[in-house]
C-alpha cells in the first residue's frame, strides 16, 4: 500500500481559524493536487479519509474546513451558519481561496495541476472558485448545484462534473435545470449525473445525529459517485511520474 503522510494545518479564513487535513502521497517530487470541500456539517473523519484515499492514488489532497474546526451535529445550528454563507459568494470564495493558498504553498503541490471537488456547501465553494476565474484543471461536485451570479460562470476555465440524487428535495429538478442553463449559457464543458432514487447527502455514511428531511445514505450510489469523481481527476489531472 502507498505510504501516505497526513498533517493538520491551521489557517485563517472567514474570521475563524480553520483546521484542515493535508494528505501527502509517497515520494518527493511534485504531484497534482486536489482541494476537497466538505458537506455543510463541516470537516470530519469521512472527508479526511477522502483526502487520504486521493493521496494513496498519488495526489496531494487538502480537505478544507468550513467552520473553524467545528463539526455540527444539530441541523438547525448547521443551517444557521451555512444558509447565510451560501447566500454570499464573496464569503465562499474567501474560504476557498484561503484553503487554495495553503494547498499551493505545499512544496509537493504542482501549482499548474490543481483540481477542486466538493460536497454540498464545499462543492458550492469549489464552483465559486471557478466562477472567480481560478486556474483549475477540473471541478467536481456532489449535491452542490448552486447557481452563481449572472454571467460569472463564463469565467470557469475547466471541465465541471456534477452529481445529484434524483430524490434530493434540496436540489430538485428545477435546480438541476437552472444549473444546466447556467453552464450552457457560459459555454462550460459540463456534465450532470443524476443518481436514481438517491436523497441529499447520499454519499455520506449515516451519523449519530438528527438529520434533515430528504437526507439519506445510498451506499451503492455513494460508491458510484466516488468512482465518477476519481475518473474525472484521472481524465483532467492524471498522476504521472
Amino acid at each position: 500500500m502507498t505510504t501516505v503522510t497526513t498533517h493538520t494545518v491551521e489557517y485563517p479564513a472567514d474570521g475563524l481559524t480553520m483546521v484542515g487535513h493535508l494528505a501527502l502521497p509517497a515520494g518527493v517530487g511534485p504531484r497534482p493536487a486536489v482541494l476537497i470541500g466538505p458537506e455543510g456539517t463541516g470537516l470530519n473523519d469521512h472527508q479526511r479519509r477522502r483526502a487520504d484515499a486521493l493521496a494513496e492514488l498519488g495526489y496531494v489532497a487538502l480537505a478544507f474546513d468550513l467552520h473553524g474546526g467545528r463539526w455540527f451535529t444539530d441541523p438547525q445550528d448547521m443551517l444557521a451558519r451555512v444558509t447565510p454563507l451560501l447566500a454570499d459568494p464573496d464569503r465562499m470564495r474567501g474560504i476557498g481561496h484561503a484553503a487554495l493558498d495553503v494547498l499551493r504553498a505545499e512544496p509537493r503541490t504542482d501549482p499548474d495541476r490543481i483540481a477542486a471537488i466538493g460536497y454540498g456547501t464545499g462543492g458550492a465553494i469549489a464552483l465559486e472558485l471557478g466562477r472567480d476565474g481560478v486556474e483549475l484543471r477540473a471541478i467536481g461536485t456532489v449535491n452542490a448545484l448552486a447557481t452563481g451570479r449572472p454571467g460569472e460562470a463564463a469565467r470557469i476555465r475547466c471541465p465541471v462534473w456534477a452529481g445529484v440524487g434524483s430524490e434530493d428535495p434540496i436540489m430538485p429538478a428545477a435546480q438541476r435545470d437552472a444549473f444546466a442553463a447556467e453552464m450552457r449559457a457560459a459555454g462550460v464543458d459540463w456534465r450532470l449525473v443524476v443518481y436514481g432514487g438517491a436523497l441529499h447527502a447520499f454519499h455520506h455514511p449515516p451519523v449519530d445525529q438528527t438529520v434533515l428531511p430528504g437526507v439519506g445514505h445510498h451506499p451503492r450510489h455513494a460508491r458510484r459517485a466516488w468512482r465518477d469523481v476519481v475518473a474525472l481527476l484521472d481524465e483532467c489531472v492524471p498522476v504521472t511520474e
